[in-house]
């Protein structure tokens, strides 16, 4: 009968175990780390959209006469938040009345950088409408 000798088998099997756990873990933190960075990027892009959007004509506003956005003071007040929260991104004001802001940043994976950089997008839009009694008129 002849014994195989089995010395180390038990070593190997624990490297290659914590290995693969190592990487379940940084897959882990780094998809996680991902989800929060494109909510951010969504976050941002919302806030940009409501501060662009808080640029109404005033004059026709005031009157009653129509409700609409002040084109260029919506795109620079949204422009301006999206460069205090140092991203990137587009701002489009659609039919007068709604403004669409695109966001563009990234993630940086911090357990398994080879992958590079990951791109999140975020994007919101808000629309101006006036009301009466809560009710939209």
């Amino acid at each position: 009968m002849s014994h195989h000798d089995e010395r180390g088998s038990v070593s190997l099997w624990m490297v290659l175990a914590t290995f693969v756990m190592m990487v379940l873990i940084g897959l882990a933190v780094d998809l996680g780390g991902q989800v929060h960075a494109k909510q951010r990027a969504q976050d941002i892009a919302a806030q940009a959209a409501r501060a662009g959007g808080q640029e109404v004509q005033a004059a026709p506003a005031i009157e009653g006469s129509h409700l609409s956005v002040d084109a260029a003071a919506a795109r620079a007040a949204a422009e301006d938040y999206l460069a205090a929260a140092g991203v990137e991104g587009t701002v489009t004001i659609i039919g007068g009345d709604t403004i669409t802001v695109n966001v563009t940043d990234f993630y940086s994976p911090r357990f398994l950088s080879f992958v590079g950089d990951l791109n999140v997008t975020g994007e919101a839009s808000a629309r101006i409408v006036r009301s009466l009694g809560g009710t939209e008129r």
